[in-house]
């Protein structure tokens, strides 16, 4: 049976978007995380390649997501 209560927190859900990216071993949290930004991998320093492979740190993007501010 269609239950509308159960379809309306369906709807919210998908509105509010779940994660699909992958973290990579660099990152502190998911891109567009408030209260974060993007910075460049301290490990490929921004190039996405060590020894000729894809940085694992960054996943070889050559950037990280990092949080910034703070108290």
């Amino acid at each position: 049976m269609n239950n509308p209560q159960n379809s309306e927190k369906d709807d919210a859900r998908s509105r509010l978007g779940t994660p699909t990216q992958t973290l990579n071993p660099g990152d502190e949290a998911a891109r567009g995380t408030p209260g974060t930004g993007e910075d460049i991998c301290p490990q490929c320093h921004g190039s996405g390649r060590i020894d000729g492979s894809p940085c694992q740190n960054c996943g070889g993007s050559g950037k990280i997501v990092k949080a910034i501010g703070g108290a």
